[in-house]
């Protein structure tokens, strides 16, 4: 573009619209410091998009207040990130190292759990649905397969299935590196 083609040609342009897009910025902001890097971040914006203007849909000047208006728009989405995040974190009081201590146990005193949810991700879904029947919701094998309208037989044979795949995954190297056999199942 030609008004940013060369280090003359975009001091030039600087000269002359500088004024412009500093009053821009202060009338949004109202921090001096966060003034100044805005009107330099519209120049580095209008830089990287020169090539975009297109002079029959307006004045070189409109197109450079819109450019403005994208850095102010952007900069009070930051802000605002910024501010909801702080809002989120208030209040909470920081973690000291007895804290961090109680929740690594239990980290470490949830790990079997969290292993045989991983070893129940790995069948299948119907079967899955049957386990979790049984053992997290309390059913018996005869009401999970009445829920999940299965023969009884089907459903004993499924459980059958699932208790030796469970206990083949828990038993993996995969989902067990350190090798401990559970009796979960």
């Amino acid at each position: 573009m030609g008004f940013v083609g060369s280090a003359a040609e975009f001091e030039a342009f600087y000269r002359q619209y500088v004024g412009d897009v500093s009053r821009f910025v202060a009338r949004r902001v109202d921090d001096p410091y966060t003034a100044a890097d805005l009107t330099a971040d519209v120049f580095v914006a209008v830089i990287a998009s020169a090539h975009t203007y297109r002079p029959e849909r307006g004045s070189l000047l409109g197109w450079v207040f819109g450019v403005a208006h994208h850095v102010v728009a952007a900069e009070r989405r930051r802000v605002r990130r910024e501010s909801d995040a702080g809002r989120r974190i208030a209040g909470r009081r920081l973690l000291d190292a007895g804290d961090i201590a109680r929740i690594e146990e239990r980290i470490d005193a949830e790990r079997d759990a969290r292993q045989v949810y991983r070893a129940l991700d790995r069948i299948p879904a119907g079967t899955r649905r049957l386990v979790e029947l049984v053992a997290v919701d309390g059913l018996t094998l005869a009401e999970a397969a009445a829920a999940l309208r299965l023969s009884p037989i089907a459903a004993r044979v499924r459980m059958h299935r699932a208790r030796k795949q469970l206990r083949d995954l828990l038993d993996s190297p995969i989902l067990n590196p350190g090798g401990n056999t559970h009796e979960y199942a």
